[in-house]
């Protein structure tokens, strides 16, 4: 039965765990998390289905079922698991996704690396995507792609489904004209895009970039755009943008450009945070630390997370204020993303390195600064060290949102609330208002942010976190969830008639 709803992500929509019994499709642990958001959508369908890859010796005969039905709490869909080699894999995500256009998303071209990509393979692999999908939708089905992997995908979905409804969104940032057009297939991905009916980003400052980037490649006209909402626009971020580009034109074509940001599930984590065993791992959490004031930071290992920078600034704390010394701590979450790939094995060895440094240089057998956790924490575990801290301190060089900080946000009791350092340079910090807002590529700046949080007053930290806690809760799942689906609606009703429209 094809689905009228199709998502296309490289990840499976559940865990994959082998028992004795064979194989089990389980929920993810936790209800958090872009898989989970977008799963949210698959129930809300007449019929849905997802489109990922799985890992294969032979494509040809696999070893497994290209195509399964699912029953869950989401509901009933269908998915598909396209099978790929393990050169496959390594050819188009770690080598051209990462290596490639990850650098560049994020604003790193001194990382962006071009001699090992194999764009033929990345061709190959976005053709067998956007064929799946195919395969799944109905003619006038909303096919929704997301990442930067895919870029390929609409190009081709619209020669395989040109009346269907197609849709891209980013989770990365989108950099400007100066720095996209460093890659070489620039024109070959913005004509794909174009394909798109809309394409979304979280925040204006990335619409903006990418409608620039589409001027520079094709000439296109911006026909639409609008001021940007007072709660989109935090005073004076580095983010910011005064206006949000609406609507495209190319070659006749009008392409939505749609801006919306991901939230977390505010109402699930702020139940979670006051759950009974919750509460008692904090109470154990701020019993072991005494009178010592946590710092907390939560961020995958990647060049992008600044977590070499937050290690420095803590070690520039307790060179400055020795009276600190056996009365702060840092818990840095640094978990591995890609462990396969050489530029994430040398930022876990500096962290590694420097973590161990400070701790050699400042601690004592009774207190040792630095508590380093390379391992993905449970979720319930990680809501009581939020609502433990004293401090959260999330501070990425980039990042295309970063849910970290609502999720603190999220746990907080107004009580005894945490202070939140957050990066001008997270996506979330334009919405994100009662932050201290940090530059974390000024020493200046990260260290008067710590300064700050450690001596702010009760009455100063209530006020600042009921805020954040207002605009996490108003960009959360629900919310993010009701316009995407009523800008697929737009889009289904507004769009071109299939006879009128021109071809890709």
């Amino acid at each position: 039965m094809k689905s009228d709803l199709v998502i296309v992500y490289h990840r499976q929509p559940y865990e994959e765990v082998i028992t004795e019994t064979g194989v089990e499709y389980r929920e993810n642990s936790s209800p958090n998390g872009i898989v989970p958001t977008m799963k949210g959508f698959l129930g809300k369908a007449k019929r849905g289905a997802w489109v990922a890859w799985k890992e294969a010796e032979d494509t040809s005969n696999p070893g497994f079922e290209p195509v399964i039905e699912i029953s869950d709490s989401y509901g009933t869909y269908d998915v598909s698991r396209l099978p790929l080699t393990a050169e496959q894999i390594r050819s188009f995500y770690h080598v051209t996704s990462k290596e490639a256009f990850w650098p560049i998303l994020h604003g790193f071209k001194e990382r962006y690396n071009y001699d090992p990509v194999d764009w033929p393979a990345f061709r190959t692999v976005n053709w067998a995507f956007a064929e799946a999908a195919a395969e799944q939708a109905t003619d006038d089905a909303v096919i929704w792609i997301h990442d930067y992997n895919l870029w390929l995908v609409p190009g081709y979905l619209r020669q395989l489904k040109p009346h269907a409804t197609i849709c891209f969104f980013h989770h990365t940032p989108f950099p400007g004209p100066d720095m996209f057009n460093v890659l070489p297939w620039r024109a070959e991905i913005i004509d794909s895009l174009l394909a798109c009916d809309s394409v979304g980003f979280h925040i204006p400052r990335y619409a903006q970039n990418f409608a620039a980037v589409v001027r520079s490649l094709t000439g296109a006209q911006l026909i639409e755009d609008c001021a940007t909402p007072s709660t989109l626009a935090a005073t004076g971020g580095a983010l910011n943008d005064r206006r949000m580009p609406l609507t495209l034109m190319h070659f006749g074509n009008q392409v939505s450009i749609h801006t919306r940001p991901v939230g977390v599930n505010f109402e699930y984590l702020e139940k979670l945070a006051t759950a009974p065993e919750v509460l008692e791992r904090c109470t154990a959490i701020r019993a072991d630390l005494g009178d010592c004031k946590l710092i907390l930071s939560v961020s995958r290992t990647d060049y992008t997370k600044g977590n070499i920078e937050q290690l420095e600034a803590f070690a520039r704390l307790l060179e400055r204020r020795r009276d600190l010394h056996g009365k702060v701590r840092l818990m840095l979450v640094s978990v591995g993303a890609n462990r396969a790939m050489t530029a994430y094995a040398e930022i876990q060895e500096k962290i590694e390195s420097l973590s161990g440094r400070i701790n050699g240089t400042y601690g004592s057998l009774e207190w040792q600064p630095v508590a380093l956790i390379s391992q993905a924490i449970p979720l319930a575990q990680l809501v009581a060290y939020y609502r433990a801290a004293d401090i959260a301190s999330i501070t990425p060089l980039a990042d295309g949102l970063n849910l970290v900080a609502s999720e603190f946000c999220a746990a907080q009791d107004l009580t005894r609330p945490g202070v939140l350092i957050l990066s001008e340079f997270a996506g979330c910090a334009v919405l994100l208002d009662g932050a201290i807002p940090v530059n974390p590529f000024s020493h200046a700046s990260m260290d008067a942010a710590l300064d700050q949080a450690l001596a702010m007053e009760l009455v100063e930290a209530s006020s600042r976190m009921a805020a954040l806690r207002r605009c996490a809760s108003t960009w959360d799942i629900a919310a993010w969830t009701q316009a995407e689906l009523a800008h697929f609606a737009s889009l289904r009703e507004d769009r071109t008639l299939p006879a009128d429209r021109p071809a890709a």
